[in-house]
Order: C-alpha cells, then structure tokens, then sequence
C-alpha cells in the first residue's frame, strides 16, 4: 500500500490538472507515479518538463532505456523496472537486452549509468576513458548524467511513496 496518496484528475487542482491531463492523453493511462508527484505541483511540474527536455538528448530511445533501466536497477526502484521493461520493449529491446541493461552491461550507456549511480557520480578516470573508448563523447556523458539525475528523482519517490505500480509486472 502506497505511503504517500496518488492524486485523481477529480481531485487534482487547477495546476495540475491539465499536466495530468497531457500525460493521461500521451500515456493512455495517468501512472500512479505522476499522480504522486501532483501532490507537489512544482515536483509534477519540474518532472515533467524536464522529462521533455531530455527526449531531445543526442541518445536514441534505446539508449535512453538503457540509461533508465540500469539507474532503476542501481536504486531499487520496482515502479520505474516495471515501466520502463515496458518503454524499453516498444523501443525495440528484446526481453535479453532489458536484462542486460539492468545488469549495466547492455551497452556503454547502460554501464556508464550504472557506474554513476552506484558511486554518485564519482567516476574515476579509467570509467570515464572506458566510456570515451566506447564512442560516448563529453556531450553524451553530461546527458547521461543528467538522465540518470531525473531517473533518480522517480526512483527515490517510488521507493519513499510506496507507489502502487500500475505497468505489468515483471520477473
């Protein structure tokens, strides 16, 4: 059972009601998760404009699921390993490939999440040279960086709030 209420759009405030609104239309369904968030309109808001914002990274959705699956991994985060099996599966990642990423072992960009997460961001040189071998430049890095940093806003909610997960379950 949740510790923290989600929000419906019947109770929502003028706020955030038409954000719900908007992730409800491109979701299909309002996630538990963003309806938590709404209990704090600026955490609902922050979230998701910078989740807008990161879809424009230089990474490819694959690379973004990677990125996400690995973090949720790291922090323990059951909601967003449910949600995004399911974002990385319509993305194009096998059932194999999700494994992997969570594991941090799929790609680059799945290590180099798991990597930051783990240490907080205290890479050391041979981690950062591993991934520059790999083809991820400066600008990858920080936006790996910066994904990873907004995956772990969810993650730290979910795993606080006892989000009742909404996405199918998974192994």
């Amino acid at each position: 059972m949740s510790r923290i209420n989600a929000i419906s759009l019947d109770t929502a405030t003028d706020a955030t009601r038409p954000v719900l609104e908007g992730v409800k239309k491109k979701i299909g369904f309002l996630p538990n998760l963003f309806a938590t968030l709404a209990q704090a309109p600026v955490a609902l808001e922050t979230y998701v404009q910078a989740s807008a914002i990161l879809g424009k990274t230089s990474l490819s959705a694959k690379e973004k699921e990677a990125v996400y699956l690995a973090t949720s991994q790291v922090n323990g985060c059951d909601y967003c390993l449910a949600a995004h099996t399911l974002f990385a599966g319509k993305a194009g990642l096998s059932a194999e490939d999700i494994v992997a990423a969570r594991q941090g072992e799929l790609n680059a960009y799945a290590t180099l999440a798991r990597q930051l997460t783990e240490s907080r961001g205290h890479l050391n040189d041979e981690q950062i040279a591993a991934a520059r071998a790999a083809g991820i430049n400066d600008v990858k890095i920080i936006e790996v960086i910066a994904l990873v940093a907004v995956q772990t806003l969810t993650n730290y909610l979910n795993n606080t709030a006892l989000t009742d997960i909404d996405f199918p379950a998974i192994a």
